[in-house]
This record gives structure tokens, sequence and C-alpha cells, in this order.
């Protein structure tokens, strides 16, 4: 048995669905009889939630346990059988997620005012605002986190604002430590917040 991170999105009622468009129930084995295909059959998970939320289709998140006939990729796993501990609307932890990774590189180019407030503080009312003056100073990849931070999709802002703020900060670096120093961070940052966000 192994503990893995799975996001789903929503249907119409805005309840969280599988791939296939069931509802999920919480605690429910999913149970899968064809052949394991990685990204095409069986049920799928990652062990680190920031590999999983590349792979968001919306912003609903579960701790899944998987068992059974369990294959690994490199960032994925499939497996034959899988259920949902717990499942949640993480768009607020996304957004939360996204504008922190934005930040961690504010320092590295000249940030408009509006984006830095909207980072800072969340607000709503500011954020269409804060896309524009990202969007036309974007042209690097500091500047796309912060724009990416802004994206309407909970799951798009966060998945893109981590990746672009790993490229800022390793870009120089060139090596497969550094982005993995970089990628564990985030990974530790995000299983932090959606986990305490779970508790409370």
């Amino acid at each position: 048995m192994q503990l893995a991170w799975h996001f789903l999105a929503a249907n119409e009622a805005g309840n969280p669905v599988l791939r296939d468009g069931r509802p999920l129930v919480v605690g429910q084995w999913y149970d899968h009889t064809g052949p394991l295909r990685m990204c095409r059959s069986g049920y799928h998970a990652s062990v680190h939630a920031i590999d999983a939320l590349d792979y968001a289709p919306g912003p609903w998140v579960s701790l899944v346990e998987v068992d059974g006939t369990i294959e690994y990729g490199e960032d994925k796993l499939v497996a034959t059988r899988r259920r949902a501990l717990w499942c949640y609307d993480a768009t607020e932890v996304l957004r939360l997620f996204a504008r922190q990774c934005a930040l961690d590189v504010a320092h590295l180019w000249e940030m408009p005012d509006v984006v830095r407030q909207y980072l800072e503080t969340g607000d709503e009312s500011i954020r269409v605002a804060a896309w524009y003056n990202a969007k036309d100073a974007a042209s690097d990849a500091a500047r796309y986190a912060a724009w990416s931070a802004t994206c309407d999709a909970a799951s798009d802002a966060a998945r893109y604002a981590a990746r672009y703020a790993a490229w800022s900060v390793t870009c120089d670096a060139a090596s497969d430590a550094a982005s993995t120093a970089v990628r564990d961070s985030q990974n530790a940052t995000l299983e932090s917040m959606l986990l305490a966000t779970k508790l409370y």
C-alpha cells in the first residue's frame, strides 16, 4: 500500500469527480480490472503533491491510498486500486501557494506595485489588474511566475507559478541538483499547506 496525492475537477454541481465523470466517494475503493498503462488505464496518483499538481484537472485535492498492482513512473504511478482518504476544494491553498512561489523570486525583477500588492494580499478585487500588469512586464521566468499566479484557474496558477519560479532560480545553475532542490522545497511547502488546511 502506498500513500499518494491526486487532484480532481468538479462537476456542474461543484462536487469532485473522477476522470470518467463518476462522483468521488471518499473512503470507497475503486478497482481497475484491465491492464495497467501509464497515462491510459488504471488509477493514477503521485507520491509528491507538486508532481500531482502537474496533472491537476481542477483544484480538488485528495490524499489517496493505492494498492494491488502498482507501477511507478518518473513523477506518477498507476495502480489497480485507489481510494481517497479525504478530499477538499483547495482553491484558496493553491492560490496562496502560487503567490508564494512568485514572491520567492520577486527580487529578480522590477515588480509593478499592483502585482506585488496582489501577491502579498491575495486581494481578488485587484487580481485582473495584477494579471495585466504582470503580463505586460513578462519577459523572463520570474515575471512569468507572477503572471501565472494571477491566472483564473487556481490549479493552473499554482502549477505554472511553481514551474516558472523554479526556472528563474535554476536557469543559471544549469544543474539537475539545483532543480531538484527547488522542486523538493516547493513540494514541502505545498504538502504542508495542503495538510494544514485539511486539519482545520
